[in-house]
């Protein structure tokens, strides 16, 4: 995904919309991801112990229910923290590649 959105020259990171990929830009989208991913896990757990499936049960069953509604729900928080990622790699490509003393293409 990360080789798709560099190929197209995405603009999720850096884009007005979607939050600087400047410092913390990795951090931020992290942070908010993992947040809703715990939310959505502690929302089904306490849903399936309230409709009567107790304890032990309900918490696996409320946590594997969770991956698949995480995918859904958080795509566009899950395709701005790749951004992110494809933003600091880039960035950290380029600094390499200005240590070295050679052009960023030659590979």
């Amino acid at each position: 995904m990360a080789e798709r959105m560099r190929a197209e020259g995405s603009s999720v990171a850096g884009s007005a919309d979607g939050g600087s990929p400047g410092q913390g830009g990795v951090a931020k989208w992290f942070a908010i991801y993992t947040l809703g991913r715990l939310a959505i896990a502690a929302v089904l757990i306490g849903l399936l112990w309230v409709l009567g499936l107790p304890g032990t049960p309900g918490f696996l069953f409320g946590v594997l229910l969770a991956m698949p509604v995480s995918y859904l729900v958080l795509r566009r928080v899950r395709e701005q923290l790749t951004g992110a990622l494809v933003a600091r790699s880039d960035r950290k490509q380029r600094l390499r590649a200005e240590l070295r003393g050679s052009d960023a293409d030659d590979g």
